[in-house]
């Protein structure tokens, strides 16, 4: 019983370290996303590539073909698991790569599906207990692969991804580099995923494909038009 009473002090006095280098290591993740690595260069990086529906998906695949394939290695396509198309896509892009004489391309690519947050018209509410469903999903998935480079353009699909990315680099579990780009679809305003990313920091490099969009939002680097 004595035991138990001492032990009570100790974690009151334990509780408020904990908070306090969590907080400071939060905030050294926020000022480090962006800045270049002090690293030397891995001779393979394991890749997140996600993959959204429709033109998401056309821009995502325009961007993987001009990756140094083997320099972002292996790589992990991910799509909603609603998604019946986009993983077909990234499947035949690569074996294309084993036709034309890629090495060890059949090694390198692994495809994965998860829950989508949201789907076309679902409404808010309901979406609430998908969105958490989602989270759990991309927080395991990303334990699992700890990817070190993440590629997105604004799918409802990266957004836990990224999220579940920061959580491990700011309990000092891993490090992703998030690269996002956003979609030539928009124009005039940021996509949801991309303006939560925006506003939240998460993203290490933010790319518009609009100069406009560069000029209202000065943190993202115009990338000129990836279509």
């Amino acid at each position: 019983m004595q035991m138990g009473v001492d032990a009570l002090p100790a974690a009151c006095y334990a509780l408020p370290v904990l908070v306090s280098l969590l907080t400071i290591r939060f905030f050294y993740v926020l000022w480090r996303n962006g800045q270049p690595s002090s690293r030397p260069r891995a001779a393979g990086l394991r890749c997140l590539i996600v993959l959204g529906s429709g033109g998401h998906t056309a821009e995502m695949m325009n961007i993987v073909t001009t990756l140094q394939k083997d320099r972002f290695t292996p790589r992990y396509y991910v799509a909603a698991l609603t998604d019946n198309m986009s993983l077909q896509k990234a499947q035949v892009y690569e074996e294309s790569l084993i036709e034309s004489g890629g090495n060890k391309t059949v090694e390198n690519a692994h495809f994965v599906q998860i829950y989508r947050s949201r789907e076309v018209g679902q409404s808010y509410i309901t979406s609430i207990a998908t969105t958490l469903l989602a989270t759990l999903h991309a927080m395991w998935l990303v334990i699992r692969i700890r990817p070190q480079v993440i590629f997105c353009n604004g799918p409802g699909t990266c957004f836990p991804l990224c999220v579940s990315a920061f959580l491990l680099k700011a309990l000092g579990l891993g490090w992703s580099c998030i690269f996002y780009i956003e979609s030539i679809a928009r124009v005039k305003k940021l996509s949801l995923s991309g303006l939560l990313l925006y506003k939240l920091r998460i993203a290490d490099q933010f790319s518009v494909q609009w100069p406009q969009l560069q000029q209202k939002y000065p943190r993202a680097c115009y990338a000129g038009r990836l279509m």
